[in-house]
């Protein structure tokens, strides 16, 4: 994903600058200023996919950590000063190298800005590196790839380029070379790549020679005998360039001067939080605020956390969000009970806040790791058949409330039984993902994606008339149509056909899917590979 080099260099500065006044004035409370911003920058290198950069401050927060201490651990002792100012230019430096080069990891306009129009062109390409002496072994895949809006471009061990502008993942095949051998040359590749994602393949599957790849700077390694398919799936999640929102925590704190230090601590590392002072207030503002986690402290008038929490879990759709608890309570017997009675975390004051951070951050993506499980398909990851009703429903009243138009659409693969017959269905089920990574590529964020069932697909375009979502429709079912999907030394092309009823000529959820799903058996009858309209 596109990092803004300003953003990146606001970071870089407050990094500097928390090291200059921990510097100018070497106490406990300056460093622990320095740790956050540390555990804050490496954090954000994560997000933006900056891999080598990442790997760089990640080792920088490993050291600061070790060194967090107390009041008395600081000031550290002028050789780790060094130490630390040496890693710190080190990774400043290659910061303002990847500035400078304007580097740009992944060429993103994907046809998915919020306010797009929704016949808008497509996005462009976007680049992988193949690095490899063996890449015919590779054809089948780097073609499928480009089906994708992904072009690779193939060079050997001894011929890779010095581009300023790098790509967005390097695929590295290790194949012939021993495991002292790929580390070495995957340390160089590292070197000169900050921002790539690395992927090894073709690695021994042993342990030892896992860890060292993985130490080299890999981000990802595909043994040897991994189906291409799941190394495909890789490369089209990480060129997909998506964002997840910002984290959201509710902090329950009766202490306002509490609540704002807890507020400005996860701030800091990027996670969105509300507070309020009275539990009886939790039930309305978890509805209204939706947060991913609830950080409760233990003692507050008319009502204890493990009171709250309790009222909490009786509630079926917050029986699953995280509750960690905020309290001075060192008694291991009341924690262990307040644990019992609806928490899951417990974190006594004075925190760390970096440790916070870290606590919250792990919660969250479990929790949210969980929802995506529940709400969405395990074969393609789009919305499963029930979330993809609850979106439409959602999505129409918001049309009713703008008076905006919405195309429906049903999609369904042609002949897919014959595919499951003639090919066997790990084949098949490559064949519903393709598709479904088709439109998830072409099609914009504000559009619901789902898999409805089987073979067939549910899609809905906010604010589309029935006119562009057949153009959007039509180009994506030619475009599907040319994909040569692998088998043994063959392959083979399948279609899929169209039905598209919009809102508000219809005005009820059930009755656009049912006069979509009407087209849909209409554009079969009339032979298949093709979109028809209802209008």
């Amino acid at each position: 994903m596109f990092c803004p080099p300003a953003e990146l260099q606001k970071k870089c500065e407050a990094l500097d600058a928390n090291w200059r006044a921990y510097r100018a004035a070497p106490r406990f409370e300056q460093f622990v200023e320095f740790a956050i911003t540390v555990s804050s920058f490496a954090e954000f290198l994560h997000s933006k996919g900056l891999s080598g950069l990442h790997q760089i401050a990640r080792d920088l927060e490993q050291q600061a950590l070790s060194l967090f201490g107390d009041e008395l651990s600081h000031p550290v002792p002028e050789h780790v000063f060094d130490e630390l100012a040496s890693r710190i230019a080190g990774l400043t430096a290659r910061v303002a190298g990847y500035i400078e080069n304007g580097s740009r990891p992944i060429e993103e306009r994907r046809a998915g800005s919020q306010d797009s129009d929704p016949a808008d062109d497509l996005a462009p390409p976007r680049r992988v590196w193949f690095i490899g002496d063996k890449s015919p072994a590779w054809r089948d895949l780097i073609t499928q790839l480009g089906y994708f809006g992904v072009r690779v471009e193939v060079f050997g061990w001894q011929n890779v380029p010095n581009a300023q502008d790098e790509p967005a993942i390097l695929m590295l095949d290790t194949l012939g070379l021993s495991a002292t051998e790929a580390s070495r040359r995957i340390k160089m590749i590292r070197a000169r790549f900050s921002a790539s994602n690395l992927l090894g393949l073709n690695i021994e599957a042993d342990f030892s020679c896992l860890q060292a790849i993985l130490g080299a700077g890999c981000d990802f390694c595909f043994v040897r005998a991994t189906p291409q398919p799941a190394i495909m799936a890789k490369i089209v999640e990480l060129n997909g360039g998506e964002e997840e929102a910002p984290y959201r925590v509710l902090v329950v704190e009766d202490s306002l001067t509490a609540s704002k230090l807890v507020q400005r601590t996860l701030g800091e590392n990027g996670i969105e939080s509300l507070a309020i002072a009275q539990p009886r207030e939790v039930l309305t503002t978890l509805k209204r605020y939706q947060p991913d986690l609830i950080l409760m402290d233990m003692h507050m008038p008319d009502c204890t956390g493990v009171e709250a929490a309790r009222v909490i879990r009786q509630h079926t759709e917050f029986l699953s969000i995280p509750i960690v608890y905020l309290s001075g309570e060192t008694d291991v017997a009341l924690q262990i009970e307040a644990l019992r009675l609806g928490g899951d975390h417990f974190l006594t004051k004075p925190f760390n806040p970096v440790i916070l951070n870290a606590i919250v951050k792990s919660k969250i993506e479990r929790y949210r790791s969980l929802r995506r499980s529940m709400f969405h398909d395990s074969l393609t990851g789009l919305l499963n058949h029930t979330s993809s009703k609850q979106r439409l429903d959602t999505a129409l009243n918001l049309a009713m409330a703008e008076q905006e138009p919405m195309a429906v659409a049903m999609i369904d693969i042609d002949h897919f039984k014959k595919v499951n017959d003639s090919y066997g269905h790990p084949v098949g089920d490559q064949v519903i993902r393709s598709l479904a990574w088709l439109l998830k590529q072409r099609l914009r964020k504000s559009d619901i994606l789902g898999r409805y069932g089987g073979e067939e697909f549910l899609v809905a375009l906010p604010g589309a008339t029935l006119t562009q979502a057949f153009q959007i429709l039509d180009r994506i079912r030619h475009d599907f149509s040319q994909i040569k999907h692998p088998f043994n030394e063959t392959w083979f092309n399948t279609t899929f056909s169209s039905g598209v009823a919009q809102f508000p000529l219809i005005s009820n959820g059930e009755a656009l899917v049912k006069q979509a799903d009407e087209a849909l058996y209409e554009a079969k009858r009339a032979g298949r590979d093709r979109v028809v309209v209802r209008g």
